[in-house]
């Protein structure tokens, strides 16, 4: 009998008899053919020889195998691939079956939006014999779909590299919040849309109005319903007064269109600083979108008698919701995708969006304003 042994890529290698296979690694694809049935892969390479797999390995004539030899200090590709697995899944996220030649699929567990701790991934990824990859951050996902491939490089990886690799991804999760982890999807909420469109013209009846349909419709791809729309003039006051009145009609995020230039009559800003906004973010690193506006009302509950629908400005009030608003330029009228694209999935998170945000946005926030929209498959909006 023959029982030869090698080593190659750190793995220790050795051709012995069928029948002292039984707990050993398969170390190549053993093909089966039945003429005029099947011709294929019986055995794939790395497959745990099991005891009534001996009879079928006989049946396909084979006496001898090249198997892999796992010493106590190392892992199989597909034990070492479900902890890697395991590890960098956070909420919103599960495995896809069992592990495939060292590979294993993590799929969205909920429609929601994808976020990627990137520094943990580069991190992990230096180790080597281990890597992820995935899609983009910010990429609004349905449930089932794929969002990320881990594996080992080789088949038989130390376990102290795997041990490395889940020690980053804990490092990731230090900041303690439940379900943080490097690949997770967040859930995305339902909006409940209040509209002030503002303008001269489209109040006087001068144009027709084109933002009530763009903006209905991407509000009712997130499953989101309109609570009101209101046309206003350039009048700061009366724009205010809109916005008041669909805070009172239950609106849990605000949009406001045009006025967001630097002419005089260009007051939609100014109104909603005078509705006490906090946190006003004027302008953004995206093109088209650069002058647009984020900001958030506070709107305090009253235990006893529900939502009162007063505007409070200290945010440290403990029973109060913030609101988002964001104002959009004239831009979304004429473009079909623009950075209200790229903000409205975060803000629906429970993201709160800030100037580092918007400034983040500048790499990859060109838009190619390509003939034939494909977005989001296309560069826009991925850094």
């Amino acid at each position: 009998m023959c029982d030869q042994s090698r080593e190659r890529h750190g793995a220790s290698f050795r051709t012995i008899p069928i029948q002292q296979a039984v707990g050993t690694v398969l170390a190549h694809d053993i093909t089966e053919i039945r003429p005029g049935e099947f011709k294929g892969r019986a055995f794939r390479k790395g497959h745990i020889i099991k005891e009534e797999d001996v009879c079928h390995l006989q049946r396909l004539g084979k006496e001898h195998l090249f198997v892999l030899q796992v010493a106590e200090d190392e892992m199989h590709e597909d034990d070492a691939v479900t902890a890697l697995a395991r590890a960098l899944m956070g909420a919103g996220v599960r495995i896809q079956g069992e592990p495939k030649e060292g590979k294993i699929n993590i799929v969205a567990d909920r429609d929601g939006l994808l976020s990627i701790d990137r520094e943990a991934l580069l991190r992990f990824n230096m180790l080597g014999e281990v890597m992820c990859a995935t899609l983009h951050s910010n990429t609004v996902l349905k449930k089932d779909q794929v969002v990320a491939g881990t594996r080992t490089i080789p088949l038989v990886v130390k376990k102290s590299i795997i041990e490395k690799a889940v020690k980053i991804v804990k490092q990731s999760q230090g900041s303690g919040v439940k379900g943080h982890g490097v690949v997770e999807v967040k859930e995305l909420r339902r909006p409940k849309a209040g509209i002030v469109i503002t303008g001269n013209e489209i109040y006087h009846g001068k144009i027709k109005d084109a933002f009530a349909p763009i903006i209905t419709k991407k509000i009712e791809e997130y499953s989101g319903e309109i609570v009101g729309i209101y046309y206003a003039p350039d009048n700061e006051r009366f724009i205010e007064e809109r916005l008041r009145e669909l805070i009172a009609a239950g609106a849990d995020l605000l949009i406001t269109t045009g006025g967001m230039s630097v002419d005089p009559d260009d007051v939609t800003r100014f109104a909603i600083r005078n509705l006490g906004a906090t946190d006003l973010t004027y302008g953004s690193a995206v093109l088209p979108g650069a002058m647009f506006l984020v900001g958030y009302i506070e709107k305090v509950r009253s235990s006893e008698c529900g939502v009162r629908g007063d505007i409070n400005l200290k945010l440290n009030t403990q029973n109060s919701e913030l609101i988002p608003i964001l104002g959009i330029p004239a831009c979304g009228m004429y473009h079909r995708t623009t950075i209200f694209d790229l903000i409205l999935p975060r803000v629906l998170t429970g993201e709160l969006i800030g100037r580092k945000e918007l400034a983040e946005l500048g790499y990859g926030g060109l838009c190619l304003n390509c003939k034939e929209c494909r977005y989001p498959v296309c560069p826009f909006g991925k850094s």
